[in-house]
């Protein structure tokens, strides 16, 4: 049998001594106490398991007395047996309001005793384990929370490194755990423009965010690289089809923002209907899904078909995840679909749509607990987004990257039909330190001398018909319907780079198996304001120290010294 530590506190000497007698024959260690204050006073000294407390002492009582060991003990459990003559009711519930736990009525029955003795230690042991689950389940939480901090840290440097700062942007997260469901990215095209990705992965929390990261690298990486928004769509929809479990699946809405062409290209798999809403706030256009969400679907299934919308200055394109839409007052209603249009159509301007959405969900909300993560967006064209303003990188010397080099690459009509080189070009490029920081630069470069190459001169298409809004849709129809029609032509391009200490220069050249364009006389037209449409030459040679074109007009060829005075 365990031997207990047992404190007997009794004013009636015989009482005590008979008292301890029998419960050192039990085989318990016993202490004793003559008052209250004295068992106060034992009781902080030595510990005991179990306290046998009289109840009427003089000084101290034992219920005082209980009250003081209770407190001393703190979140030990120590059982407190009250030893009493009384009877009523009414005393021994007031024993029991004193801290006290249970009590033997005089004469004590042995057997009754050590029974309680028992059963007390035996709680006392189990309060104690709980104690020590307690606080081995805090350190572990503790530990997990230091752990999620890190995480949640590394998190948001993948997951937000774009600009989501941009004055064109406001948006508001409203995770529903540490980690958010939701994604949201945002990240500016080499040669000017913007894409952004909303994201709503199944479920919430960590297992939600685990497919963020990789689908913010991607995003992020290639859109830096040049990388179109159809080709960083495949790559993540590929790429979340390969980690997620099934069942697990990623709905999103992805725009390209093209302020050059003042359009904007939308994809939408699985997301709620989302609005445009034109500056002067009198039309509304709806964004509908056409699409499976990311994820669901194969690579070889996979459909990166996106619908281009005219957007002009200050026209704001509103994204949001089903949170918003699902939002749920005290009685249970969401908040839904119509209540959100009914917000936007009421607004008073354009301007005011994106406050009176937040205000209307939260007066609607009231305060409900919240059951999904929540993500809202405003994107508006801006002029701005034209010209590339990532800050340059500090200025390199040659001799950290290759020095003299030349490359050549020919795409025939099986390759343009599906390949986009510029971002390989851009890539090839970037391992000169001295060009990356003119990479925006480059990359527009490289992309309107392919662009002209493919599109004018393989293609056979007119700068002509981007007149107009109208006209860059029917240019960008006839784009596609001769894309899928191409059976021969091909695009050289050409690079060649010399480098002298903290100096260089790169010369580009491109040639097509297109009919040409008279050089000669846009040489001589040039400044009569009858220059091609939208960026085209004029751009290109704003960049360019020299622009030179050969043969039939089918081959040009750049050259650009770097450092760049803007780029010092």
């Amino acid at each position: 049998m365990t031997a207990y530590k047992v404190l007997i506190a009794d004013d009636n000497s015989v009482d005590r001594k008979v008292l301890s007698r029998v419960v050192r024959n039990q085989g318990n260690e016993v202490i004793e106490a003559t008052n209250g204050f004295e068992a106060v006073d034992i009781f902080t000294e030595h510990r005991p398991d179990i306290v046998l407390m009289d109840v009427m002492m003089p000084g101290l009582n034992g219920k005082e007395a209980t009250r003081q060991i209770k407190s001393i003990a703190n979140e030990d459990f120590i059982p407190v047996i009250f030893l009493t003559s009384l009877s009523d009711a009414q005393s021994l519930a007031d024993c029991l309001e004193s801290g006290g736990d249970d009590f033997l009525t005089k004469p004590y029955n042995h057997v009754v005793l050590q029974a309680k003795i028992d059963s007390y230690h035996r709680m006392s042991e189990m309060h104690r384990t709980l104690l020590n689950q307690r606080d081995e389940i805090a350190r572990v939480n503790r530990h997990m929370l230091q752990e999620q901090r890190v995480a949640k840290a590394v998190y948001d440097n993948v997951a937000h490194a774009g600009c989501l700062t941009s004055p064109n942007i406001r948006y508001e997260l409203s995770p529903l755990a540490v980690f958010n469901g939701d994604v949201l990215l945002a990240a500016r095209k080499p040669g000017g423009g913007m894409h952004v990705l909303l994201g709503d992965f199944t479920g919430h929390g960590l297992p939600a965010a685990i497919g963020a990261m990789p689908m913010a690298d991607i995003f992020y990486g290639m859109t830096a690289k040049g990388f179109g928004l159809r080709e960083v769509l495949r790559e993540i929809n590929q790429k979340l089809k390969s980690i997620l479990p099934v069942g697990f699946f990623c709905c999103a809405a992805a725009v390209d923002l093209a302020p050059d062409r003042q359009a904007a290209s939308v994809w939408m798999g699985g997301v709620p209907d989302c609005y445009l809403l034109r500056n002067d706030g009198e039309r509304i256009e709806t964004l509908s899904s056409r699409h499976l969400p990311l994820g669901v679907m194969s690579a070889d299934k996979f459909n990166d078909q996106m619908t281009e919308f005219p957007m002009a200055n200050g026209d704001r394109l509103f994204l949001w995840s089903d949170g918003i839409i699902e939002a749920r007052n005290s009685e249970g209603e969401m908040f839904g679909q119509e209540r959100l249009i009914n917000v936007v159509r009421d607004s008073a301007h354009a301007s005011d749509v994106y406050d009176d959405i937040q205000r209307a969900v939260d007066e609607f909300v009231d305060g409900s607990e919240q059951d999904d993560d929540t993500t809202l967006i405003e994107v508006v064209m801006d002029d701005a987004l034209r010209e590339d303003k990532e800050s340059a990188v500090t200025k390199a010397g040659i001799s950290q990257g290759p020095r003299d080099w030349s490359m050549e690459y020919r795409l025939e009509a099986s390759t343009l039909k599906s390949f986009n080189p510029v971002p390989l070009m851009n890539h090839i490029m970037m391992e000169v330190p001295g060009l990356r920081a003119i990479g925006g630069q480059l990359y527009t470069v490289v992309a309107e001398l392919f662009s002209n190459a493919f599109e004018h001169g393989v293609l056979g298409l007119h700068s002509s018909m981007k007149q107009s809004p109208d006209g860059f849709m029917e240019y960008y129809r006839q784009r596609e319907k001769r894309v899928a029609e191409l059976e021969e032509g091909f695009v050289r391009i050409n690079m060649h780079h010399t480098g002298v200490g903290d100096s260089g220069t790169l010369t580009l050249t491109l040639e097509d198996s297109g009919d040409g364009f008279d050089y000669k006389r846009h040489d001589r037209e040039e400044g009569s304001g009858n220059n091609y449409s939208g960026r085209g030459i004029p751009l290109i040679e704003s960049i360019c120290d020299s622009i030179e074109y050969r043969g039939k007009g089918n081959e040009v060829s750049v050259v650009i010294h770097w450092p760049l005075e803007q780029a010092t």
